[in-house]
C-alpha cells in the first residue's frame, strides 16, 4: 500500500470540517445595524415557489397592440433570459396566443422583508430599449426614490438622433474601475460594439468632438458624457454612479435585449407556499435526526472506517450547501426547490453506499487474513469499479435532466414550463452531489483511511471490522 503521511489525516478533516461549517453558518460581518456577508450559508439560499411562495404576474401588449406569434415568443425569451441572469431557476413561464398574454411565476427572493414584488415584475416587463443619442436635450427631471435626478424623455435633436440601438450591441458586462478624479472605486457597464455599431460609433464621436452623446434606457436618461475622443476599436462604457448591483441589473437588460413591444401588467398577485418555512425545519430536524442514526450504524459496523466516513459524508452536505447558496464566487446562487432537496437527500444515500461499499471490502479482506495495510489496499481497488459505476449512470442520468428540463429546451413546450424549474433543480443538486461523492466519498476518505492506519493505536483489526485479535 502506497504510504500517506500521518498528518494528512488531519489536515483533510480540518478542510472538510471547515467547509461543512461555512457552508452552513456562513461567515458575516455586523458594523452597526449593516451586515456584510463574505461567505454565504444556508440562510442566504434562495428558496423556489413550493418552500417560500412567490409572486404571479400576467402580461399583456399595451392597449391596440396586436401581437404575432413570433413577437410573443420573442418577448418570452427575453423575459426567460433576464429571469436567468437572476439566478432563478424556479420559475414558471407560460404564453397564451389566443389572448395576447404571458403568464409568469417566481419565487420571492431570500429575506424576502425587503423584497419589492411590484419592483421586480416592473423590471420583467420593462422594454429595456437602449439608445444612443446626440446631445442631453430632456423633458422632464424628478427625483429619483435614491435621492439621485432622474432625466426623462428626450426631445429637440435629441428626440430624432439615435446614434446606436441595443442591436448595436455585442456584450454587456458589469465592471469596476478607478474613478481618476476622487480615487475611489466605482461601478460601470463595459460595453463591446458588433461590426456596424463599431461603425457607427467611429463616425459619430468624429463628428460630435467635445460635445454629448447621451445614453437612454427606455425614455430614461442613464448617462450623459462628453466626447474627448474618436472610438475606433468598438468599446465603450456606460457610467452613473451605479451600485454593484445596479451595473449588473443594467448589463443584464442589455444582453437580453429589447422586448418587441410595450407590455402592461394585466394582473398580480402573491402565491402561498405549498410546504412553508415551518415544514421546511420539520424536515431539517428529521435530516438531522436520520444523519445522525446513519452515523450510529457507520461507527457500530464498520468503527474506524465509518468514523472516516461520517467526516467525509459531512463534506459532501458541505458542498451541497455550498453549490445552491451562491458560497463559491465561480457559481452562482441557485434556487432550492423539494425536488432539490431530494436531490440533495438521494446524493448523501449514495455518498454513504459508496462508503458502505469501500468498508465492507476491507472487512472481508481482514476476513481472509489480509494484513490491516493489504487489506486496506485492496479494499479500496475492489470497490472503486462498483462505486465507479453507479455513480457515473447517475451523472449521465442528472446530465440529461438538466439539459431536458433546463430554462429553455424543446420538452418544456411539450410537458409544460411548470416541470422545467423543478426537474432541473433535482438534476442539478444530484450532479452536485455525486461530484461531491467522488471528491469525499472516494478520494478523501482512502487518504484519511490510509493516513490515520499510520498510527499505532489504529494497528487493531478490530477497528476495520475484523475479528478481535
Amino acid at each position: 500500500m502506497k504510504r500517506v503521511a500521518k498528518p494528512v489525516f488531519f489536515i483533510v478533516a480540518l478542510l472538510i470540517l471547515f467547509l461543512t461549517y461555512t457552508a452552513t453558518f456562513g461567515i458575516k460581518g455586523q458594523n452597526g445595524d449593516n451586515t456584510t456577508t463574505y461567505i454565504k450559508g444556508v440562510s442566504d439560499i434562495r428558496w423556489g415557489i413550493d418552500i417560500n411562495g412567490g409572486v404571479e404576474a400576467t402580461f399583456s401588449p399595451e392597449t391596440n397592440t396586436k401581437a404575432t406569434k413570433e413577437q410573443i415568443d420573442s418577448a418570452k425569451s427575453i423575459i426567460e433570459v433576464r429571469m436567468t441572469s437572476q439566478h432563478i431557476t424556479d420559475y414558471e413561464l407560460y404564453t397564451d396566443y389566443n389572448n395576447d398574454r404571458i403568464i409568469v411565476r417566481f419565487p420571492w427572493k431570500s429575506k424576502e422583508k425587503t423584497f419589492d414584488p411590484e419592483n421586480a415584475i416592473k423590471e420583467l416587463s420593462a422594454t429595456a430599449l437602449l439608445t444612443f443619442r446626440e446631445g442631453g436635450e430632456y423633458t422632464t427631471a424628478d427625483t429619483g426614490s435614491n435621492g439621485k435626478p432622474v432625466y426623462k424623455t428626450p426631445k429637440g435633436i435629441t428626440k430624432d438622433s439615435i446614434i446606436l440601438q441595443g442591436k448595436d450591441i455585442k456584450s454587456a458586462k458589469a465592471e469596476m474601475f478607478q474613478d481618476p478624479t476622487s480615487g475611489k472605486t466605482e461601478y460601470q457597464v463595459g460595453l463591446e460594439l458588433n461590426d456596424s455599431g463599431t461603425q457607427k460609433f467611429a463616425d459619430a464621436t468624429e463628428r460630435l468632438q467635445d460635445k454629448v452623446i447621451s445614453i437612454w434606457m427606455d425614455d430614461v436618461m442613464i448617462s450623459s458624457p462628453t466626447v474627448n475622443q474618436v472610438i475606433e476599436d468598438g468599446k465603450c462604457s456606460i457610467q452613473g454612479n451605479f451600485t454593484a448591483s445596479e451595473a449588473s441589473d443594467l448589463a443584464n437588460k442589455i444582453t437580453a435585449g429589447a422586448l418587441p413591444f410595450k407590455l402592461t401588467t394585466t394582473s398580480f398577485n402573491t402565491i402561498n407556499p405549498t410546504l412553508g418555512s415551518s415544514s421546511l425545519r420539520a424536515m431539517a430536524i428529521a435530516g438531522c435526526i436520520a444523519f445522525g442514526l446513519v452515523c450510529i450504524f457507520m461507527l457500530i459496523v464498520f468503527r474506524l472506517p465509518g468514523f472516516v466516513a461520517i467526516i467525509a459524508l459531512l463534506g459532501q452536505i458541505g458542498l451541497s450547501f455550498a453549490a445552491v447558496s451562491g458560497y463559491f464566487p465561480f457559481i452562482n446562487s441557485f434556487t432550492m426547490t423539494l425536488p432539490g432537496i431530494a436531490g440533495i437527500i438521494l446524493s448523501i444515500g449514495m455518498g454513504v453506499d459508496a462508503n458502505i461499499i469501500t468498508a465492507s471490502r476491507i472487512k472481508e479482506e481482514l476476513y481472509l487474513g489480509k494484513t490491516i495495510d493489504g487489506a486496506i489496499q485492496k479494499g479500496d481497488d475492489n470497490s472503486f469499479c462498483a462505486i465507479f459505476d453507479g455513480n457515473i449512470t447517475v451523472i449521465i442520468v442528472a446530465l440529461i435532466l438538466m439539459g431536458v428540463f433546463g430554462p429553455t429546451n424543446i420538452l418544456s413546450m411539450i410537458f409544460g414550463p411548470s416541470t422545467t424549474g423543478s426537474i432541473y433543480s433535482f438534476g442539478y443538486t444530484l450532479l452536485i452531489g455525486i461530484i461531491g461523492n467522488f471528491v469525499f466519498g472516494v478520494t478523501a476518505t482512502r487518504l484519511m483511511t490510509k493516513s490515520i492506519s499510520r498510527f499505532k493505536f489504529a494497528r487493531k483489526k478490530w477497528l476495520y471490522g475484523g475479528a478481535a485479535e
